[in-house]
């Protein structure tokens, strides 16, 4: 079984290092040591800094790859039009088990990722400067970095720059969830898709990216785009930081050129020579084989031109030996467990595929596979962050790249590996949670209130699923997919509107009597009463 990983575990480089230089000297580049390390380094107007990350084709490294020349542009643009200030936010929130890149960093080099945001912010004028982490590590070390610079939250001060700490759950990495957190509310996705650039924390204009991100535009404004182009890719310039796991004799994180082919990387973390299939990208991330490894070099285009994804940076082979799908019903369950509660693709979908990928394990047939099937379709686009469709297209790629398994599976009585748990997860299979920052447990789980749909009255008007998305959708004949589903506890005033809103009556609340008494309780509508309150 293989264990979590650590929060900073063992860093290579594959040539000439850029982002871990120094790491060889010391464990962590305090601000004395970094500029022996990386020098001084010169303010950039908002132009130059724009065109350097054009030059240098710099996309966020945080998985989506937005390319970095827009959004600063973006953020520009509106604080000037809106005449107000903008924020600077660095997401260092890394809570996929499998990636750890962002968090050395932070834990190595933190002022080399203070060095990319606080060029921004004096480029943009900003005034506020945050940085979220979700690690203790993580919040220890850039505290340390603001202290060393002399950065803090008075008011007094130019630039206020604090962290935010967060819960580690995978929605918290999402923007929208990082700064709903940074205004006081629950680290999870507020429903509705703002660009940060136009509106985000305070409602100015945010420029929003990942760690290593303003760590690259660091380099490149200290080296040049000349000389940043001459590592790497002409396409792709520069340096990747990966993070190596999954049946490897050496989990780590490795800075490589872009163009270093991929079996390269596997090998120097000792995967097997022919593994059975390499995940790409982490758990949002695509499968591909064994045969399309030796094609692959580390590159965006490279991975999605072979149908992989460089994603988050995350990179897992499994040997022969296990089971592939056993090993993705693992990873499955805990996108399902990851879920906010806040939309029916999400609390609802995400559960269904995981029971859909184990009714195939456990010999559900045909029939097993068209159900997972029609549910990640369904859930795709359709919630109210990325998280479904991340976890949608991992199933999708599941079943596409391992399909002698799925036909043993589906077909026959399973392919006789076992599930040796080699995709790493945290303790338990569960993040951690409790910690400071996040929304509390009673007010993002479920209520003990039930919905039910009574068929018989159920007339197909959508109205349902208009006003309580987070349990309801609807199929393709346009009637609710479910008959029945528990109540996110911040949903319960929706659900109660839902039930006296149905046109046709069809929806009631009942209370889950199992297990102790609740705290507090909506009102529990039978059928007969249900019409009564919505006649009056």
């Amino acid at each position: 079984m293989n264990e979590a990983l650590p929060d900073v575990p063992e860093v290579r480089v594959v040539g000439l290092p850029q982002l871990t230089s120094g790491f060889d000297l010391v464990e962590r580049l305090d601000l004395a040591m970094h500029l022996k390390v990386h020098g001084p380094l010169d303010p950039l107007g908002g132009e130059q800094l724009a065109q350097l990350a054009e030059r240098i084709n710099l996309r966020g490294r945080g998985g989506a790859g937005f390319p970095f020349h827009k959004k600063l542009r973006s953020v520009a643009e509106s604080a000037i039009k809106r005449g107000v200030r903008p924020v600077v936010v660095v997401n260092g929130s890394e809570d996929e088990p499998a990636c750890r890149k962002d968090t050395v960093l932070i834990n190595r080099a933190p002022h080399l990722i203070l060095d990319g945001a606080l060029l921004c912010a004096e480029a943009l004028g900003a005034r506020t400067l945050v940085i979220g982490v979700t690690r203790e590590s993580t919040q220890r070390s850039m505290e340390a970095a603001l202290a060393e610079r002399g950065l803090s939250n008075s008011r007094r001060s130019a630039l206020r720059a604090w962290v935010q700490r967060n819960p580690v759950r995978m929605v918290t990495g999402a923007a929208a969830s990082l700064i709903r957190s940074v205004d006081g509310g629950p680290a999870i996705p507020p429903g509705r898709k703002i660009s940060a650039s136009q509106s985000g924390v305070g409602g100015a204009p945010t420029l929003l990216s990942n760690a290593e991100t303003f760590a690259q535009l660091a380099i490149a404004a200290r080296i040049g785009p000349e000389r940043y182009g001459n590592t790497g890719l002409y396409d792709e310039p520069g340096t990747v930081m990966l993070t190596v796991s999954g049946a490897v004799a050496r989990p780590m994180v490795i800075e490589v050129p872009t163009g270093v082919p991929l079996r390269y990387v596997l090998q120097l973390a000792g995967a097997p020579p022919v593994p059975q299939g390499v995940l790409t990208g982490g758990y949002h991330g695509k499968w591909i084989d064994a045969a399309t490894v030796n094609e692959a070099i580390v590159s965006r285009n490279s991975l999605d031109a072979v149908g992989g994804s460089l994603g988050a940076g995350a990179i897992l082979p499994i040997s022969q030996e296990t089971c592939p799908l056993g090993e993705s019903l693992r990873v499955a369950q805990w996108l399902a467990e990851e879920s906010a509660g806040q939309c029916g693709p999400c609390y609802l979908g995400l559960p269904a595929a995981a029971r859909g990928m184990e009714d195939i394990l456990n010999g559900g047939g045909p029939a097993a596979l068209e159900a997972l099937k029609q549910v990640a379709k369904n859930v795709k686009r359709r919630g109210a962050c990325s998280h479904p469709d991340g976890s949608a297209m991992f199933l999708e790629s599941t079943i596409k790249a391992f399909t002698d398994d799925l036909a043993a599976h589906v077909l026959g009585n399973g392919c006789g590996r076992p599930v040796e748990g080699v995709l790493p997860l945290f303790e338990g299979g569960r993040a951690p949670t409790g910690v400071p920052g996040g929304a509390e447990p009673a007010e993002t789980g479920a209520s003990r209130q039930k919905i039910y749909v009574d068929w018989t009255l159920c007339r197909g008007h959508g109205l349902c699923a208009d006003i309580l998305p987070e349990v309801f959708e609807l199929g393709a004949d346009g009637f609710p997919t479910v008959a029945q589903a528990q109540v996110p506890r911040y949903a319960e005033a929706k659900a109660l509107r839902a039930v006296r809103r149905c046109p046709a009556l069809a929806l009631r609340i009942e209370e889950d009597t199992r297990g102790q008494a609740p705290s507090r309780n909506l009102p529990v509508l039978s059928q007969g009463r249900g019409r009564r309150a919505l006649g009056r």
